[in-house]
């Protein structure tokens, strides 16, 4: 036990320090003031049934409209920072930490459609006051957490959900169509086990100049500013490289079907022109199974890559403003 001791603290020590890390990462502050971290956020305490402890975030007044943030893979809160300071003077602006990410603990529970969909059960139930509803938001991993949810939860959609945007998602055959190594999906189809391994091996994303031009072309595209790139190569760094692993092994595997059908609340569909992690033929394929269902409020493309709440922040910002007054005559049908 005294020979161990040493090297268990140690390892705490090294635990600190990379914990200490990843949160200057989330918080660095741009010229860009939208792409700063907002002041004085109220912390929701929500504690999920296996007993992982998630960081929730809420701005704004308490007794505004309630937009929910949920993030994709290998992001955190801040990532929304360019909306949270849009919305939140306003609005009642709550985003969260998914599992293993940002500062949320990875619990005991194996990654999954479910566990995703029971992560933001819970979440509502903790910001929502009976009978409340928020307008959903969920970019990339946060869409497909999104269309579980409503796969789980049909029962809740209604309930719990006034309307929904998702951003350059997916519900199936991500390693198949993902087209970021060059030549892979267009000469070459990539198998599940070469996707599992590229980005499913727990390694640290360097910060270098060129890892920042290959983020920018690859993950965003080539016509986003500086601030853009570095926000978002940041943001996904702070990332814990076994977290990122583990939820990209099980990303390349999962198939959602047509999930979004359940959303029977009105749904916008956002998809990248150049995005080259998640191609638009994801989100076509969910806009037409939301038109069969009749929730299909408007599929649109941006001129952005993965990332077009940060890349396209303005045009964004106002597909969300149009999904919220969608929201607010929704819910004046109802009270009437």
């Amino acid at each position: 036990m005294l020979v161990k001791m040493p090297e268990a603290m140690t390892g705490l020590r090294a635990d600190t320090v990379t914990a200490a890390y990843r949160a200057k990462l989330r918080s660095r502050s741009y010229d860009t003031p939208t792409l700063n971290v907002a002041p004085s956020p109220e912390v929701v305490p929500v504690t999920t049934a296996d007993g992982a402890r998630l960081r929730v975030h809420a701005h704004g007044p308490a007794d505004g409209e309630v937009i929910v943030l949920i993030h994709g893979w290998s992001c955190c809160i801040e990532y929304w920072n360019p909306q949270i300071n849009a919305f939140a003077d306003e609005y009642r602006v709550v985003a969260y930490d998914q599992r293993g990410h940002g500062e949320s603990e990875m619990g005991t529970r194996r990654f999954g459609a479910d566990q995703l969909a029971d992560d933001l059960s819970e979440v509502l139930a903790a910001v929502l006051r009976p009978g409340q509803r928020a307008v959903l938001v969920g970019h990339s991993m946060g869409g497909i957490t999104i269309q579980a949810w409503a796969r789980r939860y049909p029962e809740q959609v209604a309930e719990r959900a006034s309307a929904v945007l998702l951003a350059t998602t997916a519900a199936r055959r991500i390693p198949q169509r993902a087209k970021v190594v060059p030549l892979l999906n267009d000469v070459w189809p990539a198998p599940v086990l070469l996707a599992q391994a590229l980005f499913g091996t727990p390694v640290p994303l360097p910060g270098s100049i060129a890892a920042r031009l290959i983020f920018k072309s690859r993950i965003m595209n080539r016509a986003c500013d500086a601030d853009q790139a570095d926000f978002g190569l940041a943001i996904v760094r702070s990332c814990r490289p076994a977290a990122r692993a583990a939820v990209a092994r099980g990303l390349a595997r999962m198939d959602l079907g047509d999930a979004a059908a359940h959303l029977t609340v009105p749904t916008t569909v956002v998809a990248g022109r150049y995005d080259k992690l998640l191609p638009a033929v994801h989100s076509e394929e969910i806009a037409e199974i939301l038109a069969a269902a009749g929730t299909l409020d408007r599929y649109t493309v941006l001129p952005t890559g993965h990332l077009p709440n940060i890349e396209a922040a303005q045009e964004f910002n106002a597909e969300l403003h149009r999904m919220v007054r969608i929201a607010r005559r929704g819910a004046g049908a109802v009270a009437s």
